[in-house]
C-alpha cells in the first residue's frame, strides 16, 4: 500500500520532473503557486508556463536522462 504521506518526484527522460504527492510549491518570496496533487514541473527551461511544464521541451529538443546509482 502506498504511503500517502510520501511525495515522489520522477525524472522524465528528456522532459519534466512528475511531482506527486501533496506538497508546497513556493517562489522565493514564499508565495504559494496552485497546483494539483500531482504536475510536471520544468526541467528544459523554454516552458511558457514556468515553474510549470507546458510540453516546450519537445519542440526545443531537450535531452536528459539522468540514472541514479545503484550500489
Amino acid at each position: 500500500m502506498p504511503d500517502e504521506n510520501k511525495v515522489t518526484i520522477k525524472v522524465n527522460d528528456n522532459g519534466s520532473l512528475r511531482v506527486t504527492g501533496q506538497v508546497d510549491l513556493v517562489d522565493a518570496e514564499g508565495n504559494l503557486f496552485e497546483h494539483k496533487d500531482s504536475f510536471s514541473l520544468c526541467r528544459c527551461g523554454a516552458s511558457g508556463n514556468k515553474p510549470f511544464c507546458d510540453g516546450t521541451h519537445k519542440s526545443v529538443g531537450f535531452e536528459s536522462a539522468p540514472r541514479a546509482n545503484q550500489a
